[in-house]
C-alpha cells in the first residue's frame, strides 16, 4: 500500500499571541490637532501605562497607524538630538488630515527601551564621539530594547485588525506582523534633519536599517 506523501509544513510564521493588556479608561480628550479619544491602558506583563489616542471611528482594516516610543526630550522638550518631537507632530497632523486613525503612546520605550537616564549617558557617550548603537553597547546596554507586544494587544482591543503604519523603521512592521497585526503600507514620517541630529539619524540609517532615503540630499558641512 502506498502511504500518501505527507503535507508540507508551511513557513508562513505563527503569530505570537497578544500580551495582556487591559483597557482601564476612556474620555474625550481636545487637541490642538483635533478632538480625539484617549484610551488608557494597563500593561500587566510589564506593568507599564500606555494611551492611545483615536481620531474618528478607526475602522478595522487600514488603518492609518502611528506607534510612538516615548522620549521625554524630544515630545516634551523639543530635543533637536532626535527627530522624535517632529514625528509625534506629523504623525498626528496626518491622522487628522486622514480623518481617522490611532496614535499609541507606548511608555517604557525610553531611549529604545533603555530607560531616561540611561539614554543621556548614550548621549554623552555620543558627544564624544560614538554612535547611537556604539554608545548603547559601552554602557552594557541593548541597542533597541524595545516590544510591541502591548502596542499590538491596544490595536486589537480597538478592533483594528490592520494598519497602514506611521514608521521609518522596518523593525516595527516586523514586531507588528509577528504579533498578528498585518501592516499593508509603511508611510515614511521623514522630517528634515538639522546640525544636531544628522548623524544620529545617519547612524539609523546605517546600522539600525531605517528607511530614511531624504538624508542622501544632505551633505557634511
Amino acid at each position: 500500500m502506498t502511504r500518501k506523501p505527507r503535507e508540507a509544513v508551511r513557513s508562513l510564521p505563527v503569530p505570537v499571541p497578544h500580551t495582556g493588556v487591559e483597557r482601564v479608561v476612556s474620555v474625550p480628550l481636545p487637541t490642538v490637532y483635533g478632538l480625539s479619544t484617549a484610551v488608557g491602558y494597563l500593561d500587566h506583563e510589564r506593568g507599564e501605562e500606555h494611551m492611545a489616542l483615536v481620531f474618528g471611528p478607526p475602522g478595522t482594516h487600514d488603518v492609518l497607524t502611528r506607534l510612538h516610543s516615548e522620549c521625554l526630550t524630544g515630545d516634551v522638550f523639543g530635543s533637536q538630538h532626535c527627530e522624535c518631537g517632529e514625528q509625534l507632530d506629523s504623525a498626528l497632523r496626518a491622522v487628522v488630515a486622514a480623518g481617522h486613525g490611532v496614535v499609541v503612546y507606548l511608555r517604557g520605550h525610553e531611549g529604545r527601551g533603555i530607560g531616561l537616564v540611561a539614554k543621556l549617558r548614550a548621549m554623552a557617550l555620543q558627544a564624544d564621539g560614538l554612535d547611537t548603537v556604539d554608545a548603547n553597547l559601552a554602557l552594557g546596554l541593548p541597542v533597541d530594547a524595545r516590544d510591541y507586544g502591548a502596542a499590538a494587544g491596544i490595536l486589537h482591543d480597538l478592533g483594528v485588525r490592520s494598519v497602514r503604519l506611521l514608521s521609518n523603521n522596518l523593525r516595527k512592521r516586523e514586531a507588528l506582523v509577528r504579533y498578528g497585526i498585518p501592516v499593508s503600507e509603511q508611510v515614511p514620517l521623514l522630517t528634515p534633519p538639522c546640525e544636531s541630529n544628522i548623524a544620529y539619524l545617519r547612524a539609523k540609517r546605517q546600522r539600525l536599517g531605517h528607511h530614511l532615503p531624504h538624508l542622501d540630499a544632505y551633505t557634511d558641512g
